[in-house]
């Protein structure tokens, strides 16, 4: 077949059909393709065969390749890479780099240790796209430690890349904006995509799977408003390797950003949690599917105001949804139309060990939700005197020791259970608790005068 410059430019602004002429060209020599074979409208793009990059070669091409990223960021053209592994380090990235190559044939694999992959600092307008970027498992260092590191970079564009084999985190953000979709992490020593400081950033419709530590953190310096959107992810087997209290071993861990939505994320099979967010204030966390957690499903926790829980399902966890720390100012929360399902106690445990499906504490409103196997409780209400103004009705448990345990703490704040339903439940359907220890009758059962405090009315316990 005749290749002409048309055919050529054609080729390289599709990714794939550039990449397999470039393929056919390749004569598997460590030498560059003669100028005839890459002459390209430099007004539309360039391609990898304009860079003198050679497929496959086993010599470090990072100097040829930072060249051309150079050429086509000052150009403003589109780079194309064709299939092949090329062996590089340490490249920047520059304000409008469009790099790109063939879904699943082209890698840039590291060839060094100690440095990032690729890189950016105050570049705005950065696209990476269809690129397998392969990090071997060598050490990256650096404040980032990632292989791809962008601090300041507005306006960012990640889509359809694989991140994997990552020492350290596969992809860092701090300050940064834009979108993350439809990418592959996988094999990554802390977390797959750590974003801190970030200034309109979405991270949708991503596979991430084999984290040491967490899938995507969601991060700030300081507590304040973020509002990046978390959805449509598939998270799976979130390790916790650095240790701690649940900082780590989570699918989606916000950290201080207020007004993030997560939402339509499927997470499986996390040490901790599925969702945790922590003095994230305004967090949204809708229609998640979440199985086989190792701690809390769904937390919101520590000094937050305001949290949306609604239209989850829990399948296999420690706990299902615990929105807790009033004694630090954790408060504020709706949390409805949930599915909490097959809890487990952990034994192993000196403490805590849950078995629990909600667990609320202050300015709460738990309505609407259905509990099932829950071996401690359906529904745990406050903590001591850590309790105020919680409104617990129209929730269906099924299968709990106790159906609803409520703080007797004579210093609690006022509490209303009302218009539940309550089957099988063992030691009792609604029962009076001290630090998570059930005393006296039956609240639901036994007729008890009711106060200014608590008030139990029309529930059905069956």
């Amino acid at each position: 077949m005749a290749v002409n410059r048309r055919g050529i430019l054609v080729a390289g602004l599709g990714g794939m059909g550039l990449a397999g002429m470039a393929s056919a060209r390749a004569s598997g020599e460590e030498r560059a393709p003669p100028a005839a074979r890459h002459t390209v409208n430099s007004a539309h793009a360039m391609s990898s065969l304009d860079a003198a990059l050679v497929p496959n070669s086993t010599q470090d091409q990072s100097a040829r390749l930072q060249a051309a990223i150079d050429t086509a960021a000052e150009r403003r053209v589109a780079l194309a890479l064709a299939p092949g592994r090329y062996l590089v380090g340490g490249l920047t990235l520059r304000p409008g780099t469009i790099l790109t190559g063939g879904r699943g044939v082209t890698t840039l694999a590291v060839s060094k240790p100690g440095v990032p992959l690729l890189a950016a600092e105050r570049a705005a307008r950065i696209t990476l796209s269809d690129i397998t970027l392969d990090g071997g498992m060598l050490e990256i260092g650096g404040e980032a430690n990632a292989l791809v590191a962008l601090t300041s970079c507005p306006d960012i564009l990640i889509n359809g890349l694989s991140v994997t084999a990552s020492a350290g985190r596969g992809l860092s953000l701090t300050s940064c904006g834009g979108r993350v979709q439809r990418s592959e992490f996988s094999l990554i020593g802390d977390a797959a995509v750590s974003a801190i400081d970030s200034t309109g950033l979405d991270i949708t419709d991503n596979k991430i799977t084999e984290c040491g530590n967490n899938g995507i953190q969601i991060w700030r310096s300081s507590a304040g408003e973020d509002g990046s959107i978390i959805s449509r992810n598939r998270i799976s087997r979130i390790d916790a390797r650095a240790g701690g209290s649940g900082q780590n071993g989570n699918g989606i861990n916000v950290f201080r950003a207020g007004s993030v939505l997560v939402e339509g994320n499927r997470i499986t099979d996390c040490a901790y949690s599925a969702v945790r967010g922590n003095a994230a204030s305004n967090i949204q966390i809708l229609s998640n599917s979440c199985q086989r957690i190792g701690e809390v499903a769904l937390y919101a926790e520590f000094g937050f105001e305001g949290a949306l829980i609604c239209g989850n399902l829990v399948d296999g966890a420690a706990a299902g949804i615990s929105v807790t720390n009033f004694d630090v100012g954790g408060r504020l929360a709706v949390v409805q139309g949930n599915l909490v399902r097959n809890l487990k106690r952990r034994e192993h445990e000196p403490v805590d060990k849950r078995g629990e499906g909600i667990s609320v504490e202050a300015d709460a409103s738990v309505t609407g939700n259905t509990i099932e196997n829950a071996p401690t409780a359906g529904i745990v209400i406050g903590w001591g005197r850590y309790m105020r103004d919680v409104i617990a009705t129209g929730n269906l448990i099924r299968q709990a020791r106790v159906g609803i345990a409520v703080s007797s703490d004579s210093a609690a704040g006022a509490c209303l259970i009302t218009s539940n339903m309550i089957s099988g439940t063992p030691e009792g359907a609604i029962r009076a608790m001290d630090l998570g220890r059930v005393h006296g009758p039956d609240l639901a059962r036994e007729h008890v005068a009711t106060s200014g405090r608590v008030v139990i009315e029309n529930n059905m316990a069956v």
